[in-house]
């Protein structure tokens, strides 16, 4: 089984509010369908959810915020999961709708959900789930990314490999000549961040890949402009990204 992360900046355009890139979308959905192994598909908010939880100020720490942002950043992430679904649709896979409320209580993952997550991947469906506004109680709420989610389902589903799509070849170790770092040996390279991202970004990004890395499983940084590469990646072909090896014995 394999988990792919569809990042915001590569179903969106985090420059402009509100904007889905459709035609990627569309490319993406028809890459999948050569993977031939149960997949699950996280995504994340982009110019959707990113937008208005800046608007309204909302993070990752559990807070009372505005129940009008709440209300909004959520409706924003069924509108962007719902083009999600359709294209998978359309390029006749069978996506399965998993708000990320079906396996998360307050802000801990529920095991016994998370473990149905797999055999609903191995009958055929393909879950898809994604970043939102989660209910904590005591009338906070907070914003659950998709990259946290993906640590969740790795250390309770221990996937063969994670694969990160980014709107990047990979990590750089150094952003000017923008030199790729094909495999990270050290948690330090260079990462160029978007003022719109609440949830931490890249750097976010790299701290839940290396904790999923420790968990011995591999985990791989790829460009989501060429699809084709995330099937490579899953194919153990020729890699063009960046890996965090599996650290088996941590």
């Amino acid at each position: 089984m394999i988990l792919i992360k569809l990042g915001g900046s590569i179903i969106t355009n985090k420059e402009k509010p509100l904007s889905a890139r459709r035609k990627t979308i569309d490319s993406l959905s028809k890459s999948l369908k050569k993977i031939k192994e149960p997949i699950i598909i996280v995504h994340g908010g982009g110019s959707y959810g990113h937008y208005w939880s800046v608007k309204y100020d909302m993070h990752t720490k559990e807070k009372k915020y505005e129940i009008r942002g709440v209300a909004i950043v959520k409706n924003s992430m069924i509108e962007l999961n719902k083009l999600v679904l359709d294209s998978l649709l359309k390029n006749r896979l069978n996506p399965y709708c998993l708000p990320p409320t079906d396996f998360m209580s307050g802000n801990k993952p529920i095991p016994k959900k998370i473990k149905e997550i797999e055999k609903i991947a191995k009958s055929g469906l393909i879950p898809v789930t994604y970043g939102d506004a989660l209910w904590y109680g005591q009338k906070k709420t907070y914003i659950l990314s998709g990259d946290k989610i993906m640590s969740h389902l790795a250390k309770i589903l221990k996937p063969r490999l994670c694969i990160f799509a980014l709107n990047e070849d990979g990590l750089y170790s150094d952003l000017k000549s923008k030199k790729i770092i094909y495999e990270l040996k050290d948690e330090n390279p260079s990462i160029a961040e978007n003022k719109m991202d609440v949830t931490g970004g890249m750097t976010r990004k790299v701290e839940e890949a290396s904790k999923i890395s420790k968990m011995g499983i591999n985990v791989f940084f790829v460009n989501g402009n060429k699809p084709e590469r995330i099937v490579k990646a899953v194919k153990n072909r020729k890699f063009e990204g960046t890996l965090f090896r599996g650290q088996r014995n941590a």
